[in-house]
């Protein structure tokens, strides 16, 4: 689960208001933030801007968190339907105040989604490029190694857009794998069986000898465990790559 660390309050504010910076530091974003088990991220920064908007702050504060939600996975078209509906709240001359300020945020490419999230807010580190892999992956991805033996577990890194082709873990017995999502939002797909969308704690068994592929969401960084199911004769197949077509129409 993605962890956010704030240390804006101490930076501007911690001379003149020591205390108030400790509040919004340590327990608005170290504690409120953090708890993420029924709300995501994405989920959190969408409430945060309807309710920015609504007490009237179109100002830097609704900036840093139209930032902060682009950066949380918030795409163009979330945030102009969230501002369109916010708006018969909030009022109409907010709502063109926000929305200007979204454009401005979702048309600056230093805001890059695809720079590497900070480890800090992750659980495990992301690792180095994949290189020896990456002849079956679309994108970049990365990998570290968790523990090698006796069970190999590998904390496997999409960027955005990123996924692995089609492939099989074959076995005579046993086999297979495990995937468990530990950051941001990706997809697991068997052959003809209908997307599954992944969370942080979320987790899927892949039987062996079935045709599937995995990866990170178009706007989004995803890092899942691999956990190697101990079998007899395994082997991996690699296919072909998921098309840009099939992967464009997942929602």
């Amino acid at each position: 689960m993605p962890k956010v660390v704030q240390t804006a309050g101490r930076n501007i504010l911690g001379e003149i208001a020591p205390e108030f910076a400790r509040v919004n530091d340590d327990i608005l974003f170290g504690e409120v933030w953090n708890r993420q088990e029924k709300l995501s991220l994405h989920d959190k920064s969408m409430v945060t801007i309807a309710a920015v908007m609504g007490s009237a702050c179109v100002d830097d504060n609704l900036r840093s968190h139209l930032i902060r939600g682009k950066e949380n996975g918030i795409t163009r078209d979330e945030i102009g339907e969230l501002v369109t509906q916010v708006s018969f709240y909030a009022g109409w001359p907010r709502a063109w105040s926000a929305l200007r300020m979204a454009l401005e945020v979702w048309d600056d490419e230093s805001i890059d989604l695809k720079a590497k999230p900070s480890e800090a807010n992750m659980v495990f580190p992301i690792g180095d490029e994949n290189v020896g892999y990456n002849v079956y992956f679309t994108g970049t991805s990365y990998l570290y190694s968790v523990c090698p033996s006796p069970i190999p577990i590998n904390n496997v890194t999409f960027e955005p857009g990123c996924r692995n082709n089609w492939h099989i873990h074959h076995a005579d017995k046993g086999g297979g794998q495990i995937l468990v999502c530990v950051y941001g939002e990706g997809w697991y797909q068997e052959e003809g069986k209908v997307p599954v969308e992944m969370k942080p704690g979320d987790a899927v068994v892949i039987p062996p000898n079935v045709k599937h592929w995995h990866g990170a969401k178009a706007d989004r960084w995803f890092s899942h465990l691999a956990i190697e199911v101990a079998g007899e004769n395994t082997s991996n197949e690699w296919l072909e790559p998921v098309s840009d077509d099939h992967y464009n129409s997942l929602r």
